[in-house]
């Protein structure tokens, strides 16, 4: 799965020791685009949180594993990103679309017949 939006907040690292030696994680605060936009909360481990590199208003495309797991009798869910793609660093400018030119005009549902011209 891929999620795409905005870093709005970098949360401090946390680290430890468990059974397979020590680990560290990172929390970041995605917001999505559109008319309703939703905040995730996606969660970096190890190595990959000095790779990814994100920061406050980065634009991203993260790769991500959502899993939920149970512990005394509550369930938690983790949003995990694998991979992420920031838009707009290093990449060439977009080139504009011709989608809007391959689209045909419809400025009306019949034809000049007075047939349908909807295809179901």
């Amino acid at each position: 799965m891929e999620i795409s939006g905005k870093i709005v907040q970098v949360l401090a690292e946390q680290n430890g020791n468990g059974r397979n030696g020590t680990w560290r994680k990172r929390d970041y605060i995605l917001e999505t685009g559109g008319n309703y936009p939703k905040k995730v909360a996606l969660t970096v481990r190890g190595d990959k949180i000095d790779q990814f590199n994100m920061n406050v208003g980065d634009d991203v495309t993260a790769g991500i594993e959502i899993e939920s797991r149970e512990y005394n009798g509550r369930w938690y869910t983790d949003v995990k990103a694998w991979k992420v793609d920031k838009q707009g660093t290093t990449a060439a400018p977009a080139q504009p679309s011709n989608t809007a030119a391959a689209m045909p005009d419809v400025t009306s549902f019949s034809s000049e017949e007075g047939e349908d011209v909807l295809p179901f």
